[in-house]
C-alpha cells in the first residue's frame, strides 16, 4: 500500500513538474516565440497569435476603470499611426488590480468601442499573475523578467516574437520612450 501510495505521488510530482518548473507544457514555456501562442478573441474565437508574426507588437493589459483607462485613446492613435509599417496593439483584459475590468467581455466590448473607438485587436479577459490560472500568453511575457505590477503594463514584441522592451504603466502611449522602442524595433529586420 506505502510502495503504490509513493509510486503515485512520484508520478503525479514528476508529471507537474515540468509545469511548476514554467518549462513546458502549453503555453508555460514550450514557445519559443509570442507569435507561437494561441489565445481566444475577446468575442470568444480561437486566435493563433502566429498571423502577427513578422510584425511588431505592444501588448498591453488593459482594464475599463482603472486611472489609466484614458491610455486606450493613446494606445489606439498609435496603432493607426504605425499600422501600415507593421506594427499593431494587442489587448488583453484583465481583473487582477483593482477589481477594475470586472465586465463581459460584451461589456469590454461595448466600453472599447464606444468610449475609445479601439480598433486593435483585443483578446479575451486574462489572468496576468503567476500561477495555475496565469494565461500562457503571460507565462510567456513574464519569462522577460516582468510581469503587469498594475493595468496598462506594456511588452514590445518584435517581428520574431520577442519581448525586448517593458514598460509599466505610468509610461503613456506618446512617452518617448515607448515610441524609441517600438520604432526601434520597426527598423529592424
Amino acid at each position: 500500500m506505502v510502495t503504490r501510495t509513493i509510486a503515485g505521488i512520484a508520478a503525479v510530482v514528476m508529471a507537474a513538474a515540468p509545469l511548476l518548473a514554467g518549462q513546458a507544457g502549453p503555453g508555460r514555456g514550450s514557445a519559443s516565440s509570442f507569435y507561437d501562442l494561441k489565445t481566444t478573441t475577446l468575442d470568444g474565437k480561437p486566435a493563433d497569435l502566429s498571423q502577427y508574426r513578422g510584425m511588431v507588437s505592444l501588448v498591453v493589459n488593459v482594464a475599463s476603470y482603472c486611472g489609466y483607462t484614458p491610455q486606450y485613446e493613446g494606445l489606439e492613435a498609435l496603432h493607426r499611426e504605425l499600422k501600415a509599417k507593421g506594427f499593431n496593439v494587442l489587448g488583453f483584459p484583465s481583473n487582477d488590480f483593482g477589481e477594475q475590468e470586472p465586465g463581459t467581455a460584451k461589456d469590454i466590448a461595448t466600453f472599447c468601442r464606444l468610449t475609445y473607438d479601439v480598433t486593435f485587436p483585443m483578446f479575451e479577459k486574462v489572468v496576468t499573475r503567476p500561477g495555475a490560472r496565469q494565461s500562457p500568453v503571460y507565462a510567456f511575457l513574464g519569462r522577460s523578467g516582468n510581469l503587469p505590477g498594475w493595468n496598462f503594463s506594456k511588452y514590445v514584441v518584435d517581428r520574431q516574437g520577442n519581448v525586448v522592451a517593458f514598460f509599466p504603466s505610468d509610461v503613456t502611449p506618446d512617452d518617448p520612450r515607448l515610441r524609441g522602442a517600438i520604432l526601434r524595433s520597426l527598423s529592424a529586420r
